[in-house]
């Protein structure tokens, strides 16, 4: 799939969870490829873009062992239970080198699940994993 495909089915996931929790889940989603020595934004959905790529090695923090684990396979994801305001909440493999980024730059995760209304919004992000496992994004 390609990168504008992929970003139509996030923003409907973003669209769905929001719904289901009655709230917004993540304010931030951005589709990246990461690189050896860099990363390009390919997509961007949120409240800071100017400062999403400039602040992204600081704000990977508690993600960045795991996205940088080379056994990740597309539809693989991860969360960060503990990050805080920007710090990256969430991470999803959509393809070879991309990923999908999401956070809430407002709570963290703990917080965010602590409301029962997490457990149906996480239903649409499932459903996301599979479309991305059945359909890779290639850049």
């Amino acid at each position: 799939m390609t990168v504008k495909q992929a970003a139509a089915l996030i923003k409907q996931c973003a669209d769905q969870m929001d719904a289901l929790y009655h709230n917004v889940v993540f304010d931030e989603w951005a589709v990246i490829a990461l690189g050896e020595q860099e990363s390009n934004v390919l997509y961007y959905l949120g409240p800071r873009k100017d400062q999403f790529q400039r602040n992204f090695v600081n704000d990977i923090g508690a993600l960045r062992a795991e996205l940088t684990q080379p056994k990740q396979t597309i539809g693989d994801f991860d969360f960060a239970r503990h990050a805080s305001g920007t710090h990256f909440d969430a991470f999803l493999v959509l393809g070879e080198g991309i990923y999908l980024i999401c956070n809430n730059t407002a709570q963290s995760m703990s917080a965010i699940t602590k409301d029962p209304r997490w457990l149906s919004a996480q239903v649409p992000f499932a459903e996301l994993t599979e479309k991305f496992r059945a359909d890779p994004v290639v850049a």
